[in-house]
Formats: C-alpha cells, sequence, structure tokens
C-alpha cells in the first residue's frame, strides 16, 4: 500500500486544481471508469494530492475537483512524511464486514460542517494502483470510513445525503452558507 507518486505533504498558496462545493452539479455526476494508467493520470494524482494537502485534507475525489473519472487519492496521516498516500483507480466495495458505526464526517467540498454519518465498519475493496496494478484491501477505522465515503463522490453522492438527523443537518448547512435544497438524502 504505497504510491509510487512523490507529493510533498505541504500547503500551496495556489493549489493547481479548483475544488467544487455543495450545490455545484458537477458534485452530482457519476465519474467514468479510468481505461488507461497513463502519465496523464499519474499527473492528475499528483495534482489532486498537491490540493487535498493545500486544503488540509485527508481524502479527495476526482469529481470535487470537476473531473469525473474514478480517482481517489487518500492520506489519513497528512503530518507524517514517512507516510505515503494511497491511491484508487477503478475502486469498488467487493464486501462490507461488522457493524455498522456512526462518526462524524467532514468534506473538503463542505467547509466547515461536521456530522454523524452512519456506515459500515470495514470495507474490503478492489482497485488499480498508480501503475495500473491490480490491489485489493480489507480496511476498517479513519481509513475505511475515509475510503467509502470518497467512493460515494465517484457516485455522485455527498456525505451530507447520508445524514439522518434532518434539523442538525440543516442548521449546519445554513451556519455555513450552503443550502439544504443541495441535499438528495438517502439516509
Amino acid at each position: 500500500m504505497s504510491s509510487a507518486i512523490a507529493v510533498e505533504k505541504k500547503k500551496l498558496k495556489n493549489p493547481p486544481l479548483e475544488l467544487h462545493y455543495l450545490g455545484d452539479k458537477v458534485l452530482r455526476q457519476p465519474a467514468k471508469r479510468i481505461s488507461r494508467v497513463d502519465d496523464e493520470i499519474r499527473r492528475l494524482v499528483r495534482e489532486m494530492l498537491q490540493t487535498m494537502y493545500s486544503n488540509d485534507g485527508i481524502g479527495l475525489a476526482a469529481p470535487q475537483v470537476g473531473v469525473h473519472k474514478q480517482l481517489i487519492v487518500i492520506d489519513i496521516e497528512p503530518d507524517n512524511a514517512a507516510n505515503p498516500p494511497l491511491i484508487l483507480i477503478n475502486p469498488m466495495i467487493k464486501k462490507v464486514y461488522g457493524n455498522i458505526c456512526v462518526e462524524q464526517e467532514g468534506c473538503l467540498s463542505i467547509p466547515g460542517v461536521y456530522l454523524d454519518v452512519k456506515r459500515p465498519e470495514m470495507v474490503e475493496i478492489t482497485y488499480k494502483d498508480e501503475n495500473g496494478r491490480p490491489q485489493s484491501l480489507k480496511v476498517g477505522d479513519l481509513l475505511g470510513r475515509c475510503i467509502q465515503h470518497e467512493m460515494d463522490h465517484l457516485n455522485g453522492v455527498v456525505f451530507v445525503d447520508r445524514v439522518e438527523n434532518t434539523l442538525i443537518l440543516n442548521q449546519e448547512l445554513s451556519k455555513y452558507g450552503f443550502s439544504h435544497q443541495a441535499v438528495k438524502s438517502i439516509a
């Protein structure tokens, strides 16, 4: 689970990609599978990582930067230079395990909003790495939750769609200037 793509884990004044926010239609369009993992995809991975680190994120899906490709970058230890990021190309959940857990989530596309979301405790996924090699991973805790959260983005789902407490959801969205009409509830 290591990346061949080296990016310095630091904030850039002008990150290479622009984030899209709740209410923007690009977040609702399903991403397309990547047919070839090439230098263009690896460049996109680098730019996504730089954008994620610049915005204090731990995960970023390509639709959040307006790119409709099944590509996710994750780094749950952004302050640890020795821990490489995880690159997921065309990820698929093969199986979910354990209990349904409630944890607080946030999202770079909805800054300031943190709310409780129910998700399976563990997931088993298959994906391709940045070299196009097939990989599989069985994971839980923060990494497992982050993978599920980012994979939702590939299907046009944002974490607020899964929030069950609509009263708190609407209060938080209003507080940070987002419209509750941008939510497509699946909770």
